[in-house]
């Protein structure tokens, strides 16, 4: 099986398809969820979509971590990481 990325320009022409909007409205309309998305994760580090899942802010501490090939040890810094968590019904859709 080959690995295929979903890509914008393949929601755009999803959005083109369908529901008919010119590619330049199907263009805005996925750009705009997108800073939607994003801008809510930022403001409330929580965001539930009905029927399809949360995406979660986390903090992650700094670390001692190793290169497995030179076992060169490095500190990596602390960081902010997404995680999605799918709804019940998203998993009952992909394994039905």
């Amino acid at each position: 099986m080959i690995r295929k990325n979903l890509v914008k320009k393949d929601l755009i022409n999803a959005i083109y398809m369908q529901l008919g909007f010119s590619k330049k409205i199907s263009e805005n309309l996925v750009e705009d969820l997108f800073m939607l998305i994003i801008e809510n994760i930022e403001k409330e580090k929580k965001i539930k979509i009905s029927k399809f899942g949360t995406f979660i802010i986390r903090n992650k501490k700094s670390r001692i971590g190793r290169n497995p090939l030179t076992k060169e040890s490095k500190i990596i810094s602390k960081r902010n990481v997404v995680l999605f968590k799918p709804s019940k019904e998203f998993k009952l859709s992909i394994n039905s």
